[in-house]
């Protein structure tokens, strides 16, 4: 005697609910390692002034030169920035609403939001003039090292934060706990390297701030392959996460 019609309806409603979960989730993920990867490689659009005549020098000009007020080019590398930023803020709110398994991992993924909000902000509000060819521009512009100060809290919390997931035992990330280290730290030496200029020490920060951009692109891309990969964390997330 089977279940009654009511109860069979019910079990019937249930077991499609799973199997367009086992379906959807794939995709999500797969479109949020894909979004990652695109903005890994958007955030190094500088690479395009090897071939725009900018009339800025790489070894000493900031990358934030590029789309500065009255640059010939910046709405192409404004607009990537745009892009590369919406694709991460996207990819971190849909991987920390499926994914995310403890508060580390909330939080890093949070940081990233965060980060992609703030590089917004840096575009909206850009340097005035580009310091290293426009005679008496200064190198600090209130609102804009502002906003990028803070895309770089973000950035270093993002990576703390995931890193440390990864090492609590987090599977789905474990080339995050592997690599994540290195990454972040040659990003923050290059950062470090890229100050000078803010202090009155102009000189070849233009070449430090690439290193960084490089190696932050290749975090994102790490981000999308752990992302792509993982089989542990992706679900519907139900009550509160891990410690």
């Amino acid at each position: 005697m089977g279940p009654p019609a009511g109860e069979s309806t019910s079990y019937d409603a249930v077991d499609a609910r799973v199997q367009e979960a086992d379906t959807a989730l794939p995709a999500a993920r797969a479109a949020a390692g894909v979004a990652l990867a695109v903005a890994g490689v958007l955030y190094n659009s500088w690479v395009l002034e090897v071939f725009l005549p900018t009339g800025l020098d790489p070894r000493h000009a900031y990358v934030s030169e590029l789309y500065a007020m009255g640059q010939p080019f910046r709405r192409v590398f404004g607009t990537a920035e745009v892009i590369c930023a919406v694709l991460l803020g996207w990819a971190a709110w849909r991987s920390r609403s499926l994914a995310a398994t403890s508060r580390a991992e909330v939080g890093g993924w949070w940081a990233l939001v965060g980060f992609a909000v703030w590089s917004l902000a840096d575009v909206a509000v850009p340097m005035e003039c580009a310091p290293s060819v426009a005679e008496g521009c200064r190198a600090v512009h209130p609102l804009h090292t502002v906003t990028s100060a803070l895309v770089h809290f973000c950035l270093f919390a993002s990576m703390a934060l995931l890193v440390t997931a990864a090492r609590k035992g987090r599977q789905g990330l474990g080339p995050v706990g592997r690599w994540g280290p290195w990454l972040s730290g040659g990003a923050l030496v290059s950062a470090l390297g890229t100050v000078g200029a803010l202090l009155g020490l102009a000189g070849w920060h233009g070449v430090a701030q690439r290193v960084h951009l490089l190696l932050v692109g290749l975090w994102f891309l790490l981000l999308a392959g752990a992302v792509g990969r993982d089989r542990h964390g992706w679900g519907p997330r139900t009550g509160t996460p891990s410690g």
